[in-house]
C-alpha cells in the first residue's frame, strides 16, 4: 500500500481510473461462466497411487539412528492407561534414562509447566507420545465433548508439547517416537483403522519430520492386544535402530511400513450406480475445485444435491459475480474505489478479502447453476460445520426429505501455513477442527441414515506430512484413517480418501508462489481436467474402502529418508547356495523394497553364451526368474519359493557386443496370508549417446511366493509314446539356442498334448564350479522350448515368451532330471499349461498360462516341414 501510494502521488501521467458506468438493472437470474469440463481419458491416465502395507525387514537389518538411550538421556514419555508406557519407563530407567512420566490427560499449560519443571536448564533427548494406544469407543458411541477430548489428548497436547519443546529438537540426536493402535498396518489392513484417532497423531509425527528433516521421527502402530513388555522392547528398538523410515507397524509378528502401489480401477465397475435418485452430500461447496467437481457429479447424475458451505446462498442477481467472470483485474480496481469511496484507507488485503468473498459466492452459484443445468435438484445450506446444533439441523432436514444419502463427500476445509513454533493453538484449532469435527458432526448429525459412501478430501500433506502444516496434515491422516474405519461400523458404507496435489488451472493454489514452489520441488500440479472426473470415477469404480494418492510426480515428496533406506551393508549376505548370482545388496527403499545388483558376463556364464538371439546374447527369462526367486529368499532363509507368480517378459536384456552388464532386482515384500510374496522388478541402465542420463528399462516384472513348507510332491502318469518323432537336429535348426540351452532331445504328439524329451547330460548352465540354480530354470524352458515346436508346426512363426500366470518348482534339481519330460496341453483360449515329470511319474515343476508373442516373418516351409509332420494330425 505504502508503494502504491508514492507512486501514486508522484506519477505525473498516471491515468486515472475510467469512471464506472452505471450500472444496468441487474437480471433477476444472471449466469455466471460454468466451471471446467473435466476429460476422462486424462483422469484415467494419472498415475493411481494406494498406500499399501509392505513388510520392512527387523530393525537390527538397518544402520543405527545414533539414539542410544542411555545415561545421558532425558525422556519424556506420555503414558498410555494399558501398561504399555509403565514397561517402557521399567526398561528406560533399568538403562540409566532420566524419564519424566505424564500420566493421564493434563491441561496443555500444565503439562508444559511439568515438563519445565523436570527439565530446568537441562537438556530433552525426546519424547515417547503413547496416548493413541489406548482404543477408543466406536464413533457412534461417542459424543461431541468426548471427540474432542479424545483428540485433545492424543494429538492437541502432542502439537503443544512439541511447540514448546521447539528449541530443544534443534540439537542432534533427537527424537520423538509415537504409538498407535490402528491395527498394526495403519488402518490399511483389510479389518481397516481400529482406533482412527491415531490417523491424526501419524500425520503430525509426518510434518513433525518434514520440518525436522534431522529428528528421528517414527509412528509405531500395533495390534490390539494385551502385550505390554514386548512392545515397549520394539520401541526402544525402533529408536534405536532404522532412521530410513517414518511409518512402521507390527502385524501377525511382522514389521511393516507403508509404500505406494500403483494399481487401477477395476474393468467392471461395482461402485454406486448415479442417477436422478442419488442424493448427495457436499460440504466446502463454495470452492472452486469443489463446484467443478459438483459440476461432473450432477451431469454424470442429475441428482439431488445438498451443498454445505460457511458463505450464505449466492445471490443469481449479484452484478459482481457476472463482473468476476467478465474481467478479474476491472473487478478488482472497481472494489478498490468501492471500498476508498467513503474517504477510508484501502489496503490490499481488504481488497484480495473482498474478492476472495465474491469468488467463493461465484464459485457457489456456478455449483447451483450445474446441478439445475443437468435436471438435478440442489439446496443450499450455510453452515459451520463445528458448530453440532447447526450441522445437526441440516442433517436432520435431509434425514426428512431421504431415506439414504448416496454420497457424502466431506471437502471442507482451509490451510495455514506456518511452522510449528510460529502456529498459535486458537490457529491449530481452527485449521484441524473444520475438518475433524465437521466430519464427526456429519457422521453423527445423518446417524442411522444409510450411506452409500463416503468421500474425504485429504492431501499430499497427510500422506507424506508437510513442512508448516502440523494442524492440516493430521486432520488429513484423521480422515483418512476414519475413512478406513467406516467399514466397521457401517457395513454397508465405503470409504474413499482422495490425498489431492496441488491443483493447477482453477484453485487458490494456482497464485502467488506456490506453482515455483511446486515445480522447484519437483512436484507436478494436478491439471483440473483431469482431477475433476476423479470423485465421480472412484465412487461409481469399486466398493471397497480405500486411500489414493492424486497427482503426477511427486517430487521430493517420495524422496528417502537415509541413503539406500537405511539398510545396513553388512545386513544381508547372499548365500552361494541360494542366491549364487546375486552380487551385493545394495539398499531397501520405500519406492523399490529390497535391491540388489546382479553382474553377468557372457564369457563367463554359458546360460548367456548358448543363449543368443541375432547374435547377441539375451538373458534368458526363465533366468530372470531364477534371479527373482534368489533375491526374494535373501532376507526369508526359513521359506521356500513356493511358486513365481504373473511373470510379464517386457523387453529382452540383451549383452551388446559380448561385454558384461550389471542389472536390478527389486523386491517388495508383503503379506498374504501365511505367504510372504515378493513382488519384483528386473531392471537394466545403458549409457546412450547424446544422452546425460541413462536410458531405464524394466524388462521383467513378477512376484514370488515364499511359504513356510516347500510345495507338495505329486505324481502322474508318464508321458505316452508318439507314432512320429521331430528330432533335436530339426528343432535346433531353427532354434537360436546354442549346447547348454538344447534342452529338448526330441518331441511328439500323445494323448492330445505335446511331449518334450529333456536333453540328457546336458553341459552346465552356470559359470565352471559355481552352484546350480534353485528353481530348475532348464526344466521351465523345456516347458517353453516343447510349447514353441507345437506352435511352429500350427503357425509357421516362432515366438518368445511373454507371460507366465505360475510356476511351481516342485523338485527342480536339473541334474537328477535326465529322464524328464515335459507334457504340455493348450488351453482353451490363449497359452497353454504344461508338467515336468521324471520316469517314474513323478512331478518335478508345473507351469500355468504360458503365453508368447510371435517374431515377425514366416518361417521356410522345409523347417517347419518336420514339426509339422509330428505335430499336426491329418
Amino acid at each position: 500500500d505504502h508503494v502504491i501510494g508514492f507512486v501514486r502521488d508522484r506519477a505525473q501521467n498516471l491515468a486515472p481510473t475510467a469512471p464506472t458506468a452505471p450500472a444496468a438493472e441487474a437480471a433477476p437470474a444472471a449466469a455466471v461462466a460454468p466451471a471446467l469440463a473435466g476429460d476422462d481419458e486424462a483422469a484415467a491416465a494419472l498415475p493411481r497411487r494406494v498406500p499399501t502395507p509392505t513388510l520392512r525387514l527387523s530393525p537390527e537389518l538397518f544402520v543405527p539412528t545414533g539414539i542410544e538411550l542411555g545415561s545421558d538421556d532425558r525422556v519424556v514419555v506420555m503414558l498410555d492407561t494399558g501398561g504399555v508406557g509403565a514397561a517402557l519407563v521399567d526398561r528406560l530407567t533399568a538403562r540409566d534414562v532420566d524419564v519424566l512420566a505424564v500420566e493421564g490427560a493434563p491441561d496443555a499449560d500444565e503439562l508444559l509447566a511439568r515438563i519445565d519443571q523436570w527439565r530446568g536448564d537441562g537438556h530433552v533427548t525426546g519424547v515417547f507420545w503413547l496416548p493413541a494406544l489406548d482404543v477408543e469407543n466406536p464413533t457412534a458411541e461417542l459424543d461431541l465433548a468426548a471427540w474432542r477430548e479424545g483428540l485433545r489428548h492424543r494429538v492437541k497436547l502432542l502439537y503443544r508439547t512439541l511447540r514448546h519443546l521447539d528449541a530443544q529438537y534443534e540439537a542432534a540426536g533427537r527424537f520423538l517416537i509415537a504409538a498407535t493402535r490402528l491395527g498394526g498396518l495403519h488402518g490399511y489392513g483389510a479389518d481397516g483403522a481400529s482406533a482412527p484417532m491415531g490417523g491424526a497423531v501419524v500425520g503430525l509425527a509426518k510434518s513433525f519430520r518434514r520440518e525436522r528433516p534431522d529428528v528421528l521421527v517414527k509412528a509405531v502402530d500395533f495390534e490390539v492386544s494385551r502385550k505390554t513388555a514386548a512392545l515397549a522392547d520394539l520401541l526402544i528398538d525402533e529408536t534405536r535402530q532404522d532412521p530410513g523410515v517414518v511409518e512402521v507397524g507390527y502385524h501377525d509378528d511382522l514389521r511393516h511400513t507403508i509404500a505406494l502401489q500403483e494399481t487401477g480401477l477395476a474393468e467392471t465397475p461395482s461402485g454406486l450406480e448415479l442417477g436422478p435418485d442419488s442424493v448427495f452430500v457436499v460440504t466446502g461447496a463454495a470452492g472452486a475445485i469443489v463446484s467443478a467437481i459438483i459440476a461432473d457429479l450432477a451431469e454424470a447424475s442429475g441428482g439431488v444435491f445438498h451443498l454445505l458451505d460457511l458463505v450464505p446462498e449466492p445471490d443469481p442477481a449479484d452484478p459482481d459475480l457476472v463482473a468476476f467472470d467478465a474481467d478479474r483485474d476491472a473487478l478488482k480496481r472497481e472494489i478498490f474505489d468501492r471500498l476508498g469511496s467513503g474517504g477510508d484507507r484501502v489496503t490490499p488485503v481488504m481488497v484480495e478479502r473482498e474478492l476472495a468473498r465474491i469468488e467463493r459466492a461465484h464459485d457457489a452459484l456456478a455449483a447451483l447453476q450445474a446441478v439445475a443445468a443437468h435436471g438435478g435438484t440442489a439446496h443450499w445450506h450455510q453452515v459451520d460445520l463445528r458448530d453440532s446444533d447447526a450441522v445437526g439441523k441440516v442433517t436432520a432436514a435431509i434425514a426428512g426429505e431421504h431415506d439414504r444419502v448416496d454420497a457424502l463427500v466431506h471437502a471442507a476445509g482451509l490451510e495455514i501455513s506456518r511452522r510449528l513454533a510460529e502456529k498459535e493453538p486458537a490457529e491449530y484449532d481452527l485449521v484441524f477442527d473444520v475438518k475433524a469435527d465437521g466430519w464427526f458432526n456429519l457422521m453423527a448429525g445423518l446417524g442411522s441414515v444409510p450411506i452409500g459412501a463416503t468421500v474425504v478430501f485429504s492431501s499430499v500433506a497427510g500422506r507424506f506430512g508437510n513442512a508448516g502444516q502440523a494442524d492440516y496434515s493430521a486432520a488429513n491422516d484423521l480422515l483418512c484413517k476414519a475413512t478406513a474405519a467406516v467399514g466397521r461400523e457401517r457395513p454397508e458404507t465405503f470409504g474413499i480418501a482422495l490425498d489431492w496435489t496441488a491443483w493447477g488451472d482453477i484453485g487458490m493454489a494456482t497464485r502467488g508462489s506456490i506453482p515455483t514452489v511446486m515445480a522447484a520441488a519437483g512436484i507436478d500440479m494436478l491439471p483440473a481436467a483431469a482431477g475433476i472426473p476423479v470423485v465421480r470415477r472412484e465412487l461409481t469404480g469399486e466398493a471397497a474402502s480405500r486411500e489414493v494418492v492424486v497427482g503426477l510426480r511427486l517430487g521430493m515428496l517420495t524422496d528417502e529418508w537415509h541413503p539406500a533406506g537405511g539398510l545396513a551393508p553388512e545386513a544381508l549376505s547372499p548365500s552361494a547356495d541360494r542366491q549364487p548370482l546375486v552380487a551385493e545388496v545394495t539398499g531397501m527403499t520405500l519406492a523399490e523394497g529390497l535391491t540388489v545388483a546382479i553382474s553377468l558376463d557372457p564369457t563367463e556364464h554359458p546360460f548367456l553364451d548358448d543363449h543368443r538371439i541375432d547374435g547377441t546374447p539375451v538373458l534368458p527369462g526363465v533366468m530372470g526368474m531364477e534371479l527373482f526367486a534368489e533375491t526374494a529368499t535373501l532376507p526369508f532363509a526359513e521359506r521356500h519359493v513356493a511358486a513365481i507368480e504373473d511373470v510379464d517378459f517386457l523387453a529382452p536384456f540383451k549383452f551388446f557386443r559380448d561385454e558384461p552388464r550389471t542389472l536390478q532386482v527389486s523386491a517388495r515384500y508383503r503379506a498374504d496370508g501365511d505367504d510372504i510374496v515378493a513382488d519384483c522388478v528386473l531392471v537394466g541402465e545403458r549409457a546412450i549417446a547424446g544422452q546425460d542420463e541413462p536410458q531405464r528399462t524394466v524388462h521383467f516384472t513378477g512376484r514370488v511366493r515364499l511359504a513356510t513348507s516347500p510345495p507338495a510332491v505329486a505324481s502322474t502318469d508318464p508321458p505316452g509314446s508318439g507314432e512320429v518323432v521331430v528330432a533335436a537336429d530339426d528343432i535346433y535348426g531353427i532354434y537360436f539356442h546354442g549346447p547348454a540351452y538344447q534342452v529338448l532331445a526330441e518331441a511328439w504328439r500323445a494323448d492330445g498334448a505335446v511331449v518334450g524329451r529333456m536333453t540328457p547330460d546336458l553341459p552346465p548352465a552356470e559359470r565352471d564350479g559355481g552352484t546350480a540354480p534353485t528353481t530348475g530354470p532348464r526344466l521351465t524352458e523345456l516347458c517353453f522350448q516343447t510349447a514353441g515346436v507345437w506352435e511352429i508346426a500350427t503357425t509357421g512363426v516362432m515366438a518368445l515368451p511373454t507371460h507366465i500366470d505360475r510356476v511351481v518348482p516342485v523338485a527342480a534339481d536339473e541334474a537328477s532330471a535326465g529322464s524328464a519330460h515335459a507334457v504340455v496341453r493348450p488351453r482353451d483360449g490363449a497359452g497353454v499349461d504344461a508338467v515336468v515329470v521324471d520316469g517314474e511319474g513323478t512331478v518335478l515343476l508345473q507351469l500355468e498360462g504360458y503365453r508368447t508373442i510371435p517374431l515377425p516373418g514366416q518361417l521356410e516351409d522345409q523347417q517347419v516341414a518336420p514339426l509339422r509332420a509330428a505335430m499336426v494330425e491329418s
